[in-house]
């Protein structure tokens, strides 16, 4: 009963053949789905948090760092992928090749990531939806809008908004992976022409004095009881940490391996290509909002209290261009449910990996005959989440996100590394090059990352890892599958 069991490659391939999911997804499909991800928890809900909170006009160089540091992650999942090709992302990768208990720990880490990242993304849905409404002056009242915490009035308060786009997007994603993927690849084509339209019309609106200093002296925040150190060197290490969340839609092209129709070449090429599409992006947008708007103005208790809810429209309606910003208001609370699609299908189908390995339970391992989707999977996340989103603060959110996709980053550079070692002449479609090189810069920046979050999510997500340990001594390590195998022979 060792904890380290691997689960043997052969096993992965008698996975693939029995499995319901259905193989719809190309290569495009698969690079618009890490598109529909990437594009929009970066730049239509942490641009705001990230200038204000960490780096101010320097938002721009935190952006570069978390994209390298991406890049190195991004080239060892690739080569995971072309090797096991299956859903579960790092957590299968990590199974194939070190062992049981590491692949739980990975596994256990995703959960934290998706299901923090859907609620970040449905709380940001929902900031862009009550600007919309007020567009059209129609105003809801704050305790149907306004997490507890955040509540400024007496009584109950909720984020019904946020609760129930997770229920619509829980019913488009029982539907099956194909109708779900035709209606991300529409909203991934208007996300990414909102996107050019900020950036070029937004050039026009530019005040460089709001890029002066462009790296703000080091300071502290003071918010009621709390202090946050902010700005200078550290404030952009600190800033590429908390918008880190933002790229894990390159992770979620791998959960989407089992539903590929050639996932050894065409995961590889979706992972990288949506990263380099959406770095650049990211880089363009995150100057010109900073140019348009100075980055003391998302302080969420200063003169725009809403701002920092939807940055980018605010930058144009303060530019006076309330017309871009009606424009950008529609394409950002249409375009985030495509990221919220991506997350939570993302998370499904780590539970369905772990559910068939016997790790969780096995009702996150049905899979409907007639859509080919984990259906009871999918309501009992949506539930989960729904109800999380309605009730949590966002910046609580996004960085105990960030941490989940940072510790699984790191231990797929480590696990990739391993596995060239212990079985070098297995099949490769992608190879990392200079691979010791890469590996190890992977897991000093993702690490060095990790350390520079916020203490609260460091000691609230070492905590959910601890739970985890409970979890497999207590539950999953006497169910496991392979130790059942090992038991019966």
């Amino acid at each position: 009963m060792s904890i380290w069991r691997v689960k043997p490659i052969s096993a992965f391939e008698a996975d693939m053949k029995k499995s319901n999911l259905k193989r719809v997804l190309g290569k495009w499909s698969l690079t618009a789905i890490g598109v529909g991800a990437i594009i929009g928890g970066g730049i239509f809900v942490l641009t705001g948090t990230g200038a204000y909170y960490h780096a101010g006009p320097a938002l721009a160089i935190s952006f570069i760092i978390a994209g390298i540091a991406c890049v190195f992650a991004a080239l060892c999942y690739s080569e995971f992928a072309s090797i096991l090709p299956v859903e579960g992302s790092a957590y299968a990768y990590a199974y194939g090749t070190i062992g049981e208990i590491f692949a739980w720990i990975i596994g256990w880490g995703l959960i934290l990531e998706y299901a923090m990242g859907s609620m970040t993304v449905a709380v940001s849905w929902s900031g862009y939806f009550n600007k919309l409404l007020k567009m059209f002056h129609i105003e809801l009242p704050e305790y149907l809008t306004t997490d507890p915490a955040s509540y400024t009035g007496e009584g109950f308060s909720m984020n019904l908004p946020a609760f129930l786009i997770v229920l619509f997007v829980i019913s488009i994603l029982i539907k099956g992976t194909k109708s779900a993927a035709k209606a991300n690849n529409m909203i991934v084509l208007l996300k990414v022409s909102a996107v050019l339209f900020v950036i070029i019309t937004g050039a026009f609106f530019i005040n460089t004095d709001n890029w002066h200093p462009f790296i703000p002296e080091a300071t502290q925040i003071i918010e009621k009881e709390s202090t946050h150190n902010a700005y200078g060197l550290t404030g952009i290490v600190s800033g590429a940490a908390a918008i880190f969340f933002a790229y894990v839609g390159f992770d979620a092209v791998s959960t989407q391996a089992g539903e590929a129709i050639n996932p050894k070449k065409d995961v590889p090429f979706a992972i990288i290509a949506s990263l380099l599409i959406c770095t650049f992006l990211y880089i363009l947008v995150s100057l010109v909002l900073t140019g348009m708007m100075n980055y003391q103005d998302f302080n969420p208790l200063g003169k725009y209290p809403d701002a920092i809810k939807a940055p980018v429209a605010y930058a144009f309606d303060i530019a006076g261009q309330g017309w871009a910003g009606l424009i950008i208001t529609i394409a950002a609370t249409v375009g985030l449910i495509s990221v919220l699609m991506v997350m939570i299908m993302g998370q499904s189908r780590i539970f369905l990996g772990m559910s068939k390995d016997g790790l969780i339970p096995q009702v996150f391992a049905k899979v409907n005959p007639i859509s080919g989707t984990p259906k009871t999977n999918l309501m009992i996340l949506g539930g989960i989440i729904a109800i999380v989103a309605a009730f949590t603060p966002i910046n609580e959110l996004a960085d105990m996100t960030s941490f989940g996709t940072l510790f699984a980053f790191t231990m797929v550079c480590i696990a990739v590394w391993i596995l060239r070692i212990r079985q070098p002449n297995l099949t490769r479609t992608f190879k990392v090059p200079a691979l010791p090189v890469i590996a190890i810069c992977g897991i000093l920046i993702n690490t060095y990352l990790m350390i520079n979050l916020s203490l609260k999510a460091q000691l609230f997500s070492l905590g959910w890892l601890l739970i985890g340990f409970v979890v497999y001594f207590g539950y999953s390590k006497t169910r496991s599958k392979l130790n059942n195998e090992e038991t019966e022979q």
